[in-house]
């Protein structure tokens, strides 16, 4: 068996605008849009695909008022505290400071659009 990575799917309430701040705020790049059916537009940011998907509120949250499926995602980076500082400076919001979560590999949390979890680390 062969397993590789894909993408990932993000269901949002504002698709367009979610997609814009992982432009704006990462460097991705918008590389496609889904006009039919529920609206998508997808990015690739750092080699990942991620398709994000128009979705009613509704849709959002389980009945226990939990996200479906998402606890977070990551991106690996060279030069964390450079990109903090970037970030930073573009108004990110971190919910977790640069720290070393054990040896070899520091890591920070950020929040994406709609209080998506976005975990930014460093292997050295």
């Amino acid at each position: 068996m062969n397993i590789t990575y894909d993408h990932i799917h993000l269901r949002t309430a504002d698709h367009e605008a979610a997609a814009q701040w992982f432009v704006d705020m990462l460097g991705g790049a918008i590389t496609g849009r889904i006009t039919t059916g529920k609206p998508r537009v997808d990015v690739k940011l750092g080699g990942a695909t991620i398709l994000i998907t128009q979705a009613e509120a509704s849709d959002l949250t389980a009945p226990d008022g939990l996200n479906k499926g998402i606890d977070h995602f990551g991106f690996a980076v060279k030069g964390l505290d450079g990109v903090v500082a970037e970030l930073k400076s573009k108004g990110v919001v971190f919910t977790m400071e640069p720290n070393e979560a054990r040896p070899g590999i520091r890591i920070c949390f950020i929040k994406g659009p709609e209080n998506i979890s976005i975990e930014l680390l460093e292997r050295s």
